[in-house]
């Protein structure tokens, strides 16, 4: 049972704890989509030689360090708490980049980009972690995906800023900005964040527990019940029993082709755009409006998903972006090709909604689990898609046959998903992929399992 669902009101407490959570992730996914839009001039950067397929599986460097970062993070967080670890990994990634900034050369370049990617892996599992105890019950989609979309708001933040300075200032500076955490966001958290409440009840610390929600002007939390503490190695097998097996292997896929699809798209849109006869200018343009379209699905969707269900959401989410990329293929004119990038958008929205289906359709013991392990195979999806990206690229083939590849994962992922079983109820609790009480999305979900 969370803390915030006890509540007569969104204490203020709350509110900036998921305040710190958004700002945090807008940096986390600045510095990600950041690589993306640097790519047209890494491509050019004297004395390199760097070639599309090279910059694409150096892009991967940093999604293999973050897939390393959040199966740490959440060992490491489930010892020490939920504070300590985003605070550490604020300051990690944020040095990594600002390291970034000075690389000699490619390699130098990728090793960065793995170091900052461990940092950045244990952001998101540690700020949904926060974000899911401290929501208000009657609004916990939504914030979820308010505190997530600060990632698709760091995809327009990078946008902007390499509007207004990659052309005099190059991609030095755009890495340096990525820095600017551990000034402006560190000690903010440091002030403001305080521990989870549930993380204390769970380690048995109740005096400690009681107290900071008292100070927090929270209710006081009750000890986790026994049906919603993860089980080990039985949580794991129940995935693969016959009820949810074929439901396991499809969420699987759909994590895989979504993450690929989201990494795909940021990585190398600007490039293909720049393939297909835009400036650079216009292709950064063309960044900020997916991103801007991410925002939008993730907002609007979830709220529609609260009504409807995650299913069908899901489902059109993923083929409104399959035919507004198949659409792109046919050349429009400018104003229409903003109005599908932003189309395209909603497949990359796709994944703060899956999140919560796939922990919706399991019994609450393997929760945590299911969705662990669905995005840990999704994040070899986001080390594959810049590196197939590139290899895309490389091949001369055009930007419409690169944006056709796109599309019809997006069209995958739809398939995949209408193919996923209608959920059980689990006793009293029904899952049918919309929160059917408080607390069920966040009692299986610990720091290390929600990942991006």
């Amino acid at each position: 049972m969370d803390i915030a669902s006890r509540a007569p009101h969104w204490p203020r407490s709350a509110v900036l704890v998921v305040a710190v959570c958004f700002v945090t992730v807008i940096f986390d996914g600045y510095d990600l989509i950041v690589y993306g839009a640097v790519i047209p001039l890494l491509l050019h950067e004297p004395g390199w030689a760097l070639g599309p397929a090279e910059a694409g599986t150096l892009g991967s460097y940093a999604l293999l360090g973050m897939l390393i970062g959040a199966l740490v993070a959440g060992t490491v967080t489930d010892l020490v708490g939920r504070r300590p670890v985003i605070l550490a990994c604020l300051a990690w990634f944020s040095v990594a980049m600002g390291a970034c900034a000075l690389a000699s050369s490619p390699q130098w370049l990728g090793v960065l980009r793995f170091v900052a990617g461990l940092g950045l892996g244990g952001v998101i599992p540690t700020a949904t972690a926060l974000t899911l105890e401290y929501a208000p019950a009657h609004r916990r989609n939504f914030t979820y995906a308010l505190m997530f979309s600060g990632w698709a708001v760091g995809g327009v933040l990078t946008a902007l800023v390499g509007q207004a300075l990659l052309p005099a200032a190059g991609w030095r500076t755009m890495f340096a900005i990525g820095a600017l955490p551990l000034v402006l966001v560190l000690p903010l958290a440091w002030w403001l964040l305080p521990e989870s409440v549930e993380f204390l009840r769970a380690r048995g610390r109740s005096a400690e527990a009681t107290a900071l929600a008292r100070k927090l002007g929270l209710p006081d939390a009750p000890a986790p019940r026994a049906d919603e503490r993860t089980t080990g190695v039985r949580a794991v097998r129940a995935l693969f029993t016959a009820r949810y097996r074929v439901t396991t292997m499809l969420f699987w896929v759909t994590c895989f082709l979504g993450l690929l699809l989201v990494y795909g798209l940021n990585t190398w849109l600007p490039q293909i755009m720049r393939q297909a006869g835009f400036s650079l200018g216009s292709a950064l343009g063309f960044l900020l409006a997916l991103n801007a379209g991410t925002i939008l699905s993730a907002l609007v969707m979830s709220w529609a998903a609260d009504r409807r269900g995650h299913k069908p959401v899901i489902v059109v989410m993923f083929a409104v972006a399959a035919a507004a990329i198949v659409l792109l293929t046919t050349k429009p004119p400018l104003a229409l090709t903003y109005v599908l990038i932003v189309g395209a958008g909603f497949g990359v929205g796709t994944q703060i909604l899956l999140n919560s289906f796939v922990g919706g359709s399991y019994p609450v013991g393997s929760r945590a689990s299911a969705l662990g392990t669905a995005l840990g195979v999704g994040r070899f999806g986001a080390i594959f898609g810049p590196t197939i990206g590139g290899y895309l690229v490389a091949a001369n083939l055009g930007a419409g046959w690169n944006l056709a590849f796109f599309a019809g994962v997006a069209l995958l992922a739809a398939a995949a998903v209408a193919l996923v079983p209608r959920p059980q109820r689990h006793g009293a609790t029904a899952t049918n992929g919309i929160e059917p009480r408080a607390g069920t999305f966040s009692s299986g979900i610990t720091g290390g399992n929600a990942v991006k």
